[in-house]
């Protein structure tokens, strides 16, 4: 019996977000350890979000609004940036304008690393991080006003 249209399109599409995952995956792996950690915190997640977009076992695809981020984080040559962007185009064939202007905006900014104390709240921690995060907006805001 033939399987129906929409179940091979997700699976096709299952296989597209796990084909530009396992390139990530390698690229992480090739890359010193800490690196998970250190991608979480940035993006203000917990290390099991990464573990699960950057495993191509999980469908769950990674979000466009993390793509640069990412990229920063991993320091990813601009040959292995293509190869991901490409897969990933072709897993989102919808996204990939939104994953080009979030990559065009985040090259328009500036990375600024804060230390910040530790409150052993995590709830606390995000709140902190949040502030920081809006007060930047805010910033820009500003700059773009005058």
């Amino acid at each position: 019996m033939a399987e129906p249209a929409e179940a091979r399109s997700k699976a096709g599409r299952d296989e597209a977000v796990a084909a530009y995952k396992r390139l990530l995956q390698a690229y992480i792996d090739r890359r010193p350890s800490g690196l998970r950690l250190k991608i979480a915190k940035a993006l203000g997640k917990h290390r099991s979000f990464v573990s699960q977009i950057t495993n191509p076992i999980y469908p769950i695809p990674v979000p466009a609004r993390h793509l640069e981020t990412i990229f920063r984080i991993c320091h990813l040559a601009p040959e292995e940036r293509h190869a991901f962007m490409a897969a990933y185009e072709a897993a989102h064939p919808g996204n990939p304008p939104e994953a080009k202007r979030t990559a065009r905006k985040a090259q328009q900014r500036r990375v600024v690393e804060i230390e910040l104390p530790l409150v052993g709240d995590p709830a606390l921690e995000r709140e902190m991080e949040d502030f920081l995060r809006h007060m930047a907006r805010q910033l820009e805001k500003l700059v773009r006003r005058s």
